[in-house]
């Protein structure tokens, strides 16, 4: 069996900031940018990786959920505590820096974990957790 990952999808609250964190900030090239009904989902993804992509997705956009679950997505995005994401990079430092000079919240500047890694972690416009660990 050959299977592989090719999106994974985190919500967004403000496209525009969205762009600026994924585009400007980390260098993720924008594969899609689709509008539909006054909501807009964005695909970007790493330069080089056509095969890897963030989806951003307006919250909750799933017609099945309730207007009740709607607003707990919300919540838990405005508390960073609805989804995130681990990418990994060669030059964490460099990366990093980039980070905490914009205007992302560092939750944690990089750091050599006991299980073996290094790595960091901010949030993205929406709340997101993104942790980013060094490759060895």
């Amino acid at each position: 069996m050959d299977i592989t990952i090719h999106a994974s999808f985190l919500p967004h609250d403000d496209a525009d900031a969205a762009l600026g964190f994924y585009r400007d900030i980390l260098g993720f090239e924008v594969r899609k940018d689709v509008g539909f009904g006054g909501m807009r989902w964005i695909t970007v993804g790493p330069a080089g990786q056509p095969g890897t992509s963030i989806v951003l997705t307006p919250p909750a956009a799933d017609p099945g959920i309730t207007d009740e679950e709607r607003r707990t997505v919300v919540e838990m995005m405005a508390k960073g505590t609805y989804a995130g994401i681990l990418l990994a990079t060669a030059d964490l430092d460099g990366t990093f820096a980039r980070l905490a000079a914009s205007d992302a919240e560092v939750v944690q500047e990089p750091t050599d974990q006991p299980y073996g890694i290094r790595d960091c972690a901010v949030r993205d416009p929406a709340g997101n957790m993104v942790r980013i660990q060094e490759l060895p």
